[in-house]
């Protein structure tokens, strides 16, 4: 199996699941801030010029939450329940950090901020779009910490599950902008429990390179 990924990606989830379920792949970095993803030889198996890809055979799955749940499948890994309604629960989740809140967290809040080539370039306007992701990633939260891990070790309950490693790749963002979430004890916890994974580091190296790179400015953050 190939996976084409970036280390800064919201591929990192689907290779920390790889490590930890010692399943081999090859690694195909597409530098995404040289513009790789747009070069015809990428466009050709990939018409969306994202990452991750995963290339499984004649077979190619984009989008990290797919790429999860089909690599679980494979090797029918409990982190992606059989049975109906567990399973429903995992993929809600999965929904829920894929759609509300990585748009707000991701791209309004984060990527605004970080990413000059995202960047609307009048201030005041991006100003507004950052406070706009701040306000929609505080109700997220509250409802992340409250109401979906609770008293819980993880999101969908007291077992790892996919929606674990895909929610926690995206709210690992924050650690760039210097994010704590200390005003949601629920989430602190449990991410501090997925960044104890043996695998955490190695998957995430990419993130922690960026995160020595980006310190100085004064961000906004939660």
């Amino acid at each position: 199996m190939k996976l084409y990924t970036h280390p800064l990606s919201i591929g990192r989830p689907v290779m920390m699941f790889l490590a930890d379920h010692n399943i081999p792949v090859q690694e195909v970095v597409i530098d995404l801030f040289a513009g790789a993803q747009f070069q015809p030889e990428y466009v050709a198996i990939n018409p969306n010029s994202t990452v991750p890809m995963l290339e499984d055979g004649d077979f190619r799955l984009t989008e990290s939450s797919a790429i999860l749940k089909y690599l679980a499948d494979k090797i029918g890994s409990p982190t992606y329940p059989a049975d109906l309604k567990p399973r429903a629960k995992v993929n809600a989740a999965m929904d829920w950090f894929n759609t509300g809140f990585y748009r707000g967290f991701g791209y309004e809040f984060c990527y605004e901020q970080l990413i000059p080539q995202m960047q609307i370039a009048n201030e005041a306007a991006r100003n507004l779009v950052v406070a706009r992701g701040k306000a929609s990633v505080e109700k997220h939260l509250a409802v992340l910490n409250n109401h979906m891990i609770g008293t819980n070790s993880y999101v969908c309950g007291p077992t790892l599950t996919i929606a674990d490693y895909l929610g926690a790749g995206i709210l690992s963002i924050g650690d760039v902008t210097g994010c704590s979430f200390a005003q949601w004890p629920n989430v602190q916890r449990w991410l501090a429990t997925m960044k104890a994974r043996p695998n955490w580091a190695a998957a995430n190296a990419g993130m922690k390179s960026w995160t020595d790179m980006a310190r100085g400015p004064s961000y906004v953050t939660v």
